[in-house]
């Protein structure tokens, strides 16, 4: 097994081999990423609203029937 090391960036979920690398890879290949920083996820608002509940005085959430009945 031969060992390469290079960097690069992840286009659309593809990893680019630099041009002066790819005469010396084969087909069949093992991967270790070591990313450099974490990607961060963001909310969207149902995320956002289910962690962060919106409080308003005099509500009553509707029962399973009544959501049905609509």
């Amino acid at each position: 097994m031969q060992t390469i090391e290079f960097r690069t960036k992840i286009k659309n979920g593809i990893i680019h081999i630099p041009a002066k690398f790819k005469g010396k890879v084969a087909d069949d290949v093992q991967v270790i990423l070591i990313a450099q920083s974490e990607k961060i996820k963001q909310l969207d608002i149902i995320d956002e609203l289910m962690a962060n509940p919106l409080k308003v005085d005099g509500f009553k959430p509707m029962t399973r029937d009544e959501a049905h009945a609509r």
